[in-house]
């Protein structure tokens, strides 16, 4: 009975580290407006997407419309705004580091087509793509920059970061990741999040469109990841905004510069979580928010190769980033989790162990479907997806500082 009770506390420390996932969720938050507001938004005159043809031709920046402030303002109307500002969209710079992501980003940009807001501009930075990257950025009207020659301590991402902000025109950056696309008016309902996070930086975790079946294999290092960033745990504000995930970036210039940009992170996988901790000792706000209904990804989707290098390459030091309160409850929870299978098997009093397994199953399946579009049945059989993370965590572990293969590049791993 004493390990059944440690199961259940274990249990309990995953509510503690993930337990305000739903409510951090941008796209709860902006359906639960009235009836009637969603009317008035319908209502609202949207300027409409560009032809085919302008977009193909288009390549330095895209037209600003005199109503994009005021959509972004109504959206953000259902909220206090306090003494801040919406981010206005004629100077927002979109900054997109893509290589070999010619499948991808027709998704990404076609979505950005769709939204109702424009940008003053978006570019992608081609990080030496051997596919048609290139291409597709120009077809869709995007500003395209060719990347210059990687630098020696530089990551392919981060100098493409880099190149991109330097060029970039607006006064706001977002930084995307080229596997990313947003759901229809969801890039004004993130922009419209920005003064709730006091300025500064504001990171949104996209939703996991899950498509194949090997991507129901990254649940737990979904779940882990949002755990790393301190956003939803119900510890208190003291443990919150210590990570920020890299999918969605957004910040203005001012602070960009501050923290000396890309190049103070230039030689780091999750420069995402290095650069937070910049933020952090500037004592910059951040805020952090699951993106459900906003914003969306399809992670990994080329197959178990890329799956496994994919989170091989820089997992464990994220795990070495996290606040050592939340990495203990983190670890306590996992534990937990694969204990409650052995439990039913091998330490009597079975059906209270079947129950404990039961109210895990629960609780996986509830974080899960918070996370992405995993399948109910991943909850039922959780210990398969935990033991292949147990079992890509330790090669993340083994690997780390030696050379891995990602996109055609071989890396040294985190």
């Amino acid at each position: 009975m004493i390990l059944l009770a440690v199961t259940l506390a274990q249990w309990a420390a995953g509510w503690l580290v993930l337990g305000r996932l739903g409510r951090c969720d941008l796209g709860v938050v902006y359906a639960s407006s009235s009836q009637s507001e969603v009317g008035a938004e319908k209502d609202r005159p949207h300027p409409s997407p560009l032809p085919r043809g302008e977009r193909e031709t288009v390549s330095a920046s895209w037209p600003n419309h005199g109503s994009d402030l005021a959509l972004v303002q109504g959206v953000h109307a259902r909220r206090p705004l306090g003494n801040l500002a919406p981010v206005p969209t004629e100077q927002l710079s979109i900054i997109i580091p893509a290589r070999n992501e010619e499948e991808n980003l027709p998704r990404l940009l076609g979505s950005l087509l769709a939204q109702p807001i424009r940008p003053a501009e978006i570019i992608v930075v081609d990080d030496g793509s051997t596919d048609r990257t290139a291409e597709v950025a120009r077809q869709q009207g995007a500003r395209l920059l060719v990347s210059q020659a990687l630098p020696a301590g530089w990551r392919g991402k981060t100098w493409a970061c880099h190149q991109g902000a330097q060029v970039a025109v607006g006064q706001w950056f977002l930084f995307l990741d080229a596997d990313t696309r947003f759901e229809p008016d969801g890039l004004a309902r993130a922009l419209a999040e920005f003064p709730a996070a006091g300025g500064g930086a504001l990171a949104v975790v996209p939703y996991h469109a899950v498509r194949d079946f090997h991507e129901q294999f990254s649940a737990f290092f979904n779940l882990a990841m949002l755990a790393a960033t301190g956003a939803f745990t119900l510890l208190g504000d003291g443990y919150r905004q210590r990570g920020l995930p890299g999918q969605f970036l957004l910040m203005d210039r001012a602070t960009y510069q501050q923290v000396g940009g890309h190049e103070s992170v230039k030689g780091r996988i999750l420069e995402n979580f290095w650069l937070s901790k910049q933020l952090q000792s500037l004592q910059v706000p951040m805020r952090c928010c699951s993106g459900r209904g906003i914003i969306s990804f399809s992670m990994y989707p080329e197959g178990w190769r890329q799956l496994v290098e994919g989170w091989t390459k820089g997992f464990a030091s994220g795990a070495g980033l996290t606040p050592l309160p939340l990495l203990l409850l983190l670890i306590a929870w996992l534990g937990g989790l694969a204990f409650a299978p052995i439990g039913v098997f091998g330490c009597g009093a079975p059906w209270l162990w079947l129950a404990v397994y039961g109210l895990c199953a629960v609780q996986v399946g509830w974080l899960l479907r918070r996370a992405g579009s995993f399948h109910w049945s991943g909850a039922l059989v959780y210990p398969a997806l935990l033991a292949f993370f147990f079992a890509v965590f330790a090669r993340s572990v083994w690997r780390s500082g030696k050379t891995v293969s990602w996109k055609g590049r071989e890396i040294r791993a985190d």
